[in-house]
């Protein structure tokens, strides 16, 4: 298992979450490919985007549910600062992570983190584990209170 897997895996053990880690099939590549692979909806996987604050030059982690697009001007208008997009090695230097496998948690830096309020409306839902291939499962309420991240309106 990859080192930042187990790393996530070590921080749901050490505050006590029930659910395993889950690894999906290489061709799931998107939203919809995990959802179908995890049988669940599009909706319900909570993807990460990292954005680049312009001002600070500092990571801002964005959940939002699979099926919604984000509206930058809104998150802007939110955190009161330009966003401007984050390349691989800014992802990687700010989250230990490669993009595609950002977990809501275990970040090699502090990073503020907004939760799309579409999300609270499922029983479950999926987030990336620390790589592209590998999820894991909780409640909208455990996502909340395991990243103390601030509930929004994100979609366009």
């Amino acid at each position: 298992m990859n080192e930042r897997v187990q790393a996530v895996e070590q921080i749901l053990q050490d505050i006590g979450h029930s659910h395993e880690i889950v690894t999906l099939p290489d061709d799931a590549h998107t939203a919809l490919a995990a959802a179908e692979a995890i049988g669940c909806e599009v909706a319900q996987i909570a993807k990460s985007i990292i954005f680049r604050l312009e001002l600070s030059e500092t990571a801002l982690l964005v959940v939002a549910s699979g099926i919604n697009r984000i509206d930058e001007s809104k998150v802007e208008t939110i955190v009161g600062e330009k966003l401007a997009k984050a390349d691989a090695n800014f992802v990687r230097k700010q989250t230990g992570f490669v993009i595609g496998g950002v977990a809501p948690i275990g970040h090699s830096n502090p990073i503020q983190i907004l939760i799309d309020e579409d999300l609270l409306q499922y029983e479950t839902i999926w987030a990336a584990a620390g790589h592209p291939k590998t999820v894991f499962q909780m409640t909208p309420e455990e996502l909340v209170e395991m990243t103390g991240g601030k509930v929004v309106q994100v979609k366009k």
